[in-house]
């Protein structure tokens, strides 16, 4: 699987030209009573997993662009949908309101990533294989799983929340974390960019961190003001290797 390591530049461009590159199908899953539709798209039968968590305006297109520009290199990739069913806030309050609940109820998260990740199995997702990863929201997602000590190779944020809450800490993340942040990010500071620095070293939690200079926040979000390009490009191909590097 190593062969993996070329998410190159050139995909990154050609995935850009239709959402339909691949097909792609809407799943229909429950957690805790509730029911959520995530995004299933599928390389193969031993193909590593990727759980992909999305942003605070709930599962897109972009998400499912980034998931089939994935599959294309070789993972099956399940994109999570953590608000429910039909929820997709336009919004900015909604979207407030959506990441605030779950920014509240802290253990109702990290049921929701759990149980996202659980239910690839019967999609014949190989969760003994997977790396979880995410954008803005979704980063913030991702390192509250790393902290719940979910059971995954490794852990990526594409400018994602970076805060630790009060009581919580790294004890007990088992897998390599990759941070992907613009320097010019002012939501989420350079100052707590240091701070997880810090924290995780002390921890001795593996770690890369890397910010790239100029890009703000959502840097990757294409067709958007606050895209870059050379950030993105950056950024994905270096998630690619992570990617190669921990999956088998």
């Amino acid at each position: 699987m190593k062969k993996r390591i070329g998410l190159g530049l050139t995909l990154l461009s050609s995935a850009l030209m239709s959402v339909n590159a691949l097909a792609g199908e809407s799943k229909i899953y429950n957690v805790n009573g509730s029911e959520y539709e995530g995004y299933w798209s599928k390389a193969g039968d031993d193909a590593p997993l990727v759980l992909l968590v999305h942003d605070w305006d709930g599962l897109t297109d972009y998400e499912m662009k980034r998931a089939q520009m994935l599959t294309e290199q070789g993972y099956n990739v399940f994109a999570a949908d953590l608000f429910g069913k039909g929820i997709r806030p336009e919004k900015i309050e909604d979207r407030r309101q959506h990441t605030g609940e779950l920014y509240k109820d802290r253990d109702k998260l990290r049921a929701l990533m759990q149980g996202s990740l659980d239910f690839t199995a019967s999609l014949g997702g190989d969760v003994s294989n997977a790396v979880v990863m995410g954008y803005c929201f979704g980063g913030a997602a991702v390192l509250e799983s790393a902290r719940a000590g979910m059971q995954a190779k490794g852990f990526a944020t594409f400018h994602g929340g970076l805060s630790t809450p009060e009581g919580q800490s790294y004890q007990q993340t088992k897998a390599p974390i990759l941070v992907l942040h613009g320097t010019a990010d002012t939501a989420i500071t350079m100052d707590q960019f240091a701070a997880l620095a810090t924290e995780l070293e002390a921890t001795q939690v593996p770690h890369e961190m890397i910010t790239y200079s100029g890009a703000p926040h959502a840097f990757t979000v294409f067709d958007s003001d606050r895209y870059r390009k050379d950030a993105d490009e950056k950024s994905w191909q270096r998630f690619g290797e992570f990617l190669a590097s921990v999956t088998q």
